[in-house]
């Protein structure tokens, strides 16, 4: 794996033709900045050996720069989504799928546990200063090993169970990440929606640190920023992922140019950024994005008025035929119909560490699990919400992964209200109140809460169903809807019942992919969050697992992390799917319903077939947004007649 591994990222080095720096074509909308003198000339701009991007062979067509693309978000802070959106990674998938180095110029891997990084000589932050091994080494110095910014040590893309890596900078292009034995994990990691930002711009960020200002001047930056302390203001500013502090400088395809709280929020271009077409025009072709921040509940009216060039997020399957006929109509826009590459559209976590000690000693009943699955209409909620359209089902991975198995797919969640009713008598619940609800172990009615975060309709469309099913095999559904983060805050620390969410991010798991996810090394999986608290704080937090299913999730993953024989991974693959589809640790509905997409009719470079994933794709990152482009053409007009 990890021979094969090395080549395809190494393939994706040698493939790039020898050549002295191209040139490059100044964009209108720095030009005025570099004529007052206030920029370099954009040739002097990138790196000395930027990413060619050659269009023509991806299919695509070469684009021009300009333009403002529209999209919309439902919360202030998904102003991340421009990081996720924009996809630039030190290593990053293709939209095949396939691992090649991006903000990286080169990848060497080294008895699959030895990462030589090289950087892009002459690559540049968005603000100038350059990017060197000295920010990767002030990440790993001052940052991942700083008692008061990281608590628990490193993060865990540096770890294996107990073991942490190495880094060291032989030079100002080269990086070295050694571990103590194969990692398979960590270039995947590097690629995710969410990336661990194993650097940082250190010009920047030194003068909020301790160590490289005086007692006195990090006083008096405390009480201008009204913090309690330098780590909390450091940690406040140094936010790679949440992008909403303008000052931070990025490497991104756009830059945050709006400041403070606000509706709309403006990114535009990266003067500095490392892609450049094959014509010599530097990505991203737009010049800016605006973002705005919406109520959940427009985002599909707004859509169809034509106020959005780019948009899935926050529209949902059942927005389809007001989109298509808002299309019909005349609306600028056109409506692609995506895949979806979660494992599953809903799932129910019921919450095996919920704080109430019966509560729980009955969830953690696998016959409990099961019997809830069973009591779910499937079939109906698909017909309902879906038109018939997903696939019916508990999680587990998709039909075109290869660990795909159908017997995982239809186990326990076929609807069944006898079975399920039997469980529960067998597990001696056979108690009711005068309505037909049954009574726990202490005599309480069973009220089963689900908590949501209120952002989709068709999650309580589909408990509204839910809850008539489930009166029939006497358990009351109680929905609770909260905010998102309070939703997890209160997941996290053990007092939610059960919650609803999507199933596993990666539907499409392929052998050699981590499957870390099925085990409890995550307190985002809601089914265990304290267990997850466990194992990534290395016991500082959280609960030990004590459930011999879970246990065995565990052994299995450290396993795979042991082997590199395909057969060997293959097998511990379909072992782990299995023990959750006989434990139903998250209930899935159904999976596979198709993602609407509303793209403008001048926008270009859009798949109008691809894939609505989280980890691996980055929603729209797998299919390079920097590349997209507006025309003022006739042929999408002439296609749509």
């Amino acid at each position: 794996m990890f021979d094969r591994l090395t080549a395809i990222l190494i393939a994706g080095v040698i493939a790039l033709p020898s050549f002295a720096k191209p040139v490059v074509q100044e964009s209108k909308f720095w030009a005025p900045e570099v004529k007052k003198g206030l920029m370099d000339a954009a040739v002097d701009r990138i790196p000395d050996v930027p990413l060619i991007v050659d269009l023509e062979a991806k299919g695509r067509q070469y684009g021009t720069q300009g333009g403002t693309l529209r999209t919309m978000v439902t919360r202030t802070k998904d102003v991340r989504q421009m990081v996720v959106y924009g996809y630039a990674r030190l290593v990053g998938y293709t939209h095949e799928y396939e691992l090649k180095p991006d903000i990286l110029r080169d990848v060497e891997v080294d008895e699959g546990r030895i990462f030589t990084l090289h950087l892009r000589p002459g690559h540049r932050w968005s603000d100038g200063a350059p990017f060197t091994s000295a920010d990767f080494q002030y990440w790993w110095d001052h940052v991942a090993n700083n008692a008061e910014l990281s608590p628990n040590g490193p993060p865990e893309v540096m770890r294996m169970g107990d073991d942490v890596a190495t880094m060291s900078f032989p030079d100002d292009v080269t990086v070295v990440v050694e571990f103590p034995r194969p990692n398979p994990n960590f270039l995947q990691s590097l690629a995710q929606a969410s990336p661990p930002f194993i650097y940082r711009p250190s010009h920047y960020l030194k003068q909020f640190h301790v160590a490289f200002n005086t007692k006195e001047a990090m006083e008096e930056m405390i009480d201008k920023k009204r913090v309690r302390g330098w780590a909390p203001l450091h940690n406040k500013l140094d936010n790679m992922y949440k992008f909403d502090n303008h000052e931070l400088p990025t490497l991104q395809p756009w830059k945050p140019a709006s400041t403070g709280a606000a509706m709309r929020h403006l990114f535009v271009r990266n003067p500095y950024f490392h892609r450049v077409d094959a014509r010599g025009t530097q990505l991203p072709y737009i010049d800016v994005v605006e973002m705005d921040i919406v109520g959940s509940g427009l985002v599909a009216a707004k859509s169809n008025a034509g106020e959005s060039d780019l948009q899935a997020r926050g529209l949902d399957f059942r927005d389809t035929s007001i989109l298509k006929k808002g299309e019909a109509d005349g609306a600028p826009y056109r409506t692609f119909l995506w895949s979806n590459g979660a494992a599953s559209q809903i799932a129910i976590y019921p919450n095996l560490n919920f704080a109430d000690p019966v509560w729980r000693e009955v969830m953690r009943d696998a016959r409990f699990r099961r019997a809830l699955s069973l009591g779910i209409d499937r079939r109906m909620i698909n017909r309902a919400l879906y038109f018939g359209l997903g696939k019916e089902g508990g999680m587990t991975a998709l039909a075109k992964s290869p660990l795909f198995d159908p017997a995982n797919l239809t186990q326990w969640a076929i609807y069944d209200p006898d079975t399920a009713n039997l469980l529960l008598d067998q597990m001696g619940l056979n108690q009711r109140t005068p309505a037909g609800i049954r009574l726990l172990p202490d005599g309480r009615p069973m009220e089963f809460v689900i908590e949501t975060a209120g952002e989709r309709q068709e999650v309580e469309n589909a408990l509204a169903i839910i809850t008539d099913t489930w009166r029939d095999i006497g358990i009351q559904l109680i929905m609770r809807p909260l905010d998102r983060d309070i939703l997890r805050n209160r997941v996290f620390s053990g007092v939610t019942m059960a919650s609803v969410w999507f199933g596993w991010d990666n539907g499409l798991p392929q052998p050699d992919t981590p499957p870390s996810y099925l085990a409890p090394t995550d307190q985002v999986f809601f089914a265990w969050p304290k267990w997850g608290q466990f194992y990534q704080t290395h016991g500082a937090a959280g609960e030990p697992v004590d459930l011999a299913p879970a246990k065995r999730l565990m052994e299995l993953s450290e396993a795979w992390q042991q082997t590199d024989d395909p057969q060997a991974r293959t097998n511990i693959w379909k072992e782990m799917l299995k023990i959750h589809a006989d434990n139903q640790f998250g209930i899935g509905i159904l999976s596979e319903a198709p993602q609407p997409v509303i793209v403008s009719d001048r926008l270009r470079n859009v798949p109008e077939q691809g894939k609505w994933a989280w980890d691996p794709g980055a929603h729209f990152g797998v299919h390079r947004i920097d590349e997209f482009f507006f025309s003022d053409d006739e042929r999408i007009a002439q296609v749509r007649e």
